[in-house]
């Protein structure tokens, strides 16, 4: 089955599964955005200027997660285990706005099994814009790569894990 292949996506900017959204976004030549925290604030310092994203007037991460939600007609969460922080306020944030959500925990998935879930999600819902969100790369070591291969399997087909 192929993928619905949205027209962009959004995320925060923060390491790890949000970037991996929008580095796949590039990638595959798709238009990229979404919101950052006032001052492009992340965990390991400013969010590159590359990343094509708008400053919320705040410098709370909440914010921009909301503006990512609201701005997205679907979302998927990258974690490994159950979504916490802004994972977890992400997926409650789109179940109350009435946005699909589709959390992949890979601890428990192979790369192509979620990127199967996520081609299945896509195909469903034909979201134009995708908000890509999760854990930070330092809750999860190495999930900025493995969520990226993810992305770039569903929508190329090309498995790019190593």
């Amino acid at each position: 089955m192929c993928a619905h292949i949205p027209d962009g996506i959004v995320s925060g900017g923060q390491t790890g599964a949000d970037r991996a959204g929008l580095q796949a976004a590039i990638e595959l030549g798709l238009s990229h955005g979404g919101w950052c925290p006032k001052g492009r604030r992340a965990e390991d310092g400013r969010v590159p200027i590359r990343f094509e994203l708008n400053e919320t007037p705040s410098e709370e991460y909440s914010l921009r997660t909301k503006w990512n939600v609201r701005d997205s007609d679907a979302t998927v969460l990258f974690t490994r285990g159950a979504p916490t922080g802004g994972s977890a306020l992400t997926k409650r944030l789109a179940e109350g706005l009435k946005r699909p959500v589709l959390h992949l925990d890979l601890s428990r998935l192979s790369a192509s099994s979620a990127a199967s879930e996520l081609r299945r999600f896509l195909s469903l819902h034909r979201p134009r814009i995708l908000n890509v969100a999760g854990s930070r790369e330092s809750q999860a070591p190495g999930i900025q790569a493995e969520a990226k291969a993810v992305i770039l399997l569903t929508l190329d087909g090309e498995d790019r894990l190593s």
